[in-house]
């Protein structure tokens, strides 16, 4: 695995390398000693697979509030999403700026998401899968969400939103005065 730094700090872009033969392939998409570098103590608690039928279709920008808040380790398995994070630290010297991949079955690639940090991702293809592992298990009562199409943020959705549930279109925009999310 190689970890690729991007402009938000704790957020890594991960490549995955498998090893083929003319049965298949292998790849390795976790490993605690090599995550340790970049997340020491990181471990998963909880695993949920997401399918979207449509292409275009938003899920989020969701994050949870202390006490739970969430490492995110996600890899698309079918298809090509648009998957976004969005930097909601408390002092982060790149609070509310967001930063997108495009992750496919083709490329392999992962994404590490920090803590206090809200995900979503569009899909650019039909039938999606995305694999998430978290750090902490859901708790209801501390989830929240950002409006997908907040003016604020300025995401740049790479196509006309196809689909998008009732409870994502329900997130408010960033308030003004929203200081962020902290442990």
């Amino acid at each position: 695995m190689k970890f690729h730094a991007t402009p938000i700090a704790g957020l890594w872009e991960i490549e995955t390398a498998p090893h083929a033969d003319a049965r298949g392939s292998l790849t390795r998409l976790y490993c605690a000693t090599t995550f340790d570098e970049v997340a020491p103590g990181l471990r998963f608690v909880q695993v949920n697979h997401s399918i979207t039928a449509r292409c275009g279709s938003v899920r989020g920008l969701h994050f949870q509030r202390a006490p739970a808040l969430e490492a995110k380790l996600v890899r698309c398995l079918r298809g090509r999403v648009f998957d976004v994070t969005l930097d909601l630290r408390a002092g982060s010297p790149t609070f509310a700026l967001w930063h997108a991949v495009e992750l496919s079955a083709s490329n392999q690639r992962q994404v590490l998401i920090p803590p206090g940090c809200a995900h979503g991702f569009q899909t650019l293809s039909d039938d999606c899968e995305l694999l998430y592992q978290h750090s902490a298990r859901h708790t209801p009562a501390c989830e929240g969400g950002v409006a997908h199409d907040d003016p604020r943020l300025r995401i740049g959705w790479p196509l006309p939103v196809a689909e998008l549930s009732a409870r994502d279109r329900a997130w408010p925009c960033i308030e003004a005065g929203f200081e962020g999310l902290t442990p």
